[in-house]
């Protein structure tokens, strides 16, 4: 059984996506920090969400301070959190199954079907055979010390498209792995768990779509 408290929101408006400027962040988008996982604090090193959509497709900006880059994995579903990466943990209908979705400082793709019927690492499984089709990401890189991700995913591949109201289950997340300075963990929702641990799902906030 999953213990829930007060859930936090983030409205999801609707807005219409730019090829010209795929970074860009509507007006309407509220943007919130991700903070330590492992206990709510700041982080080394600042990290931001945003999200909305177009009726089809739900569009995540990540905008992350980054004085160091570790990537090296080019293949899809390979294991991208050994490294650098951002991840998008989204329930449309409750707290299981929910997708994975990860992309790493070089714009390779992870997406896996979790199914998680207690909530935590130890009696999930892993569905790598599940796939995003139409997943979009781009990334840009600000002069060595800023990185931009923009994650697009169509609701039909995520088999529900939502309506003004619907809310899903969410979280994202960014690993920022450092020689010089140690690993950091953060979390839109902190999961409170060390070693850090993203698989919680009573930890996860809520998208409220407009």
């Amino acid at each position: 059984m999953i213990s829930v408290m007060t859930v936090p929101v983030l409205v999801v408006p609707r807005a219409e996506f730019s090829i010209e400027e795929p970074w860009a962040i509507p007006p309407e988008c509220d943007v919130v920090p991700l903070l330590r996982a492992i206990d709510g604090s700041a982080p080394r090193l600042q990290t931001t969400v945003a999200a909305y959509h177009d009726g089809e497709t739900l569009s995540i900006v990540v905008q992350c301070d980054d004085d160091e880059i570790v990537a090296t994995y080019l293949e899809h579903d390979e294991p991208l959190w050994k490294e650098d990466a951002v991840e998008v943990f989204l329930a449309p209908e409750g707290f299981t199954p929910y997708f994975e979705i990860e992309v790493n400082p070089l714009g390779t793709t992870f997406d896996a079907r979790i199914d998680s019927p207690d909530g935590v690492r130890a009696t999930m499984t892993t569905d790598l055979t599940w796939t995003c089709d139409g997943l979009f990401a781009a990334l840009r890189r600000n002069d060595q010390r800023t990185l931009d991700v923009v994650i697009r995913l169509p609701f039909a591949s995520l088999g529900s498209t939502p309506q003004s109201g619907d809310e899903w289950r969410a979280n994202f997340f960014r690993i920022d792995r450092s020689a010089a300075h140690g690993d950091g963990f953060s979390a839109w929702q902190p999961t409170a768990k060390s070693p850090a641990d993203f698989h919680v799902a009573a930890a996860f906030g809520a998208l409220r779509f407009a």
